[in-house]
């Protein structure tokens, strides 16, 4: 009797606990259209300098 108490409470706090928590998103990866940004900014300021 003592071990069917036991083994009922045992199990009782092990479900107790939930589901484990999800994995974190993955990280923001750098695409084309930041770097085609980039690439037009430092075409534009080189226009820029050399119409100067």
């Amino acid at each position: 009797m003592l071990v069917l108490v036991l083994v009922f409470i045992g199990m009782n706090t092990t479900f107790a606990q939930g589901p484990p928590p999800p994995p974190p998103p993955p990280g923001l990866p750098i695409d084309g259209g930041i770097i085609g940004l980039l690439l037009l900014a430092i075409g534009y300021a080189s226009k820029k300098i050399y119409s100067k």
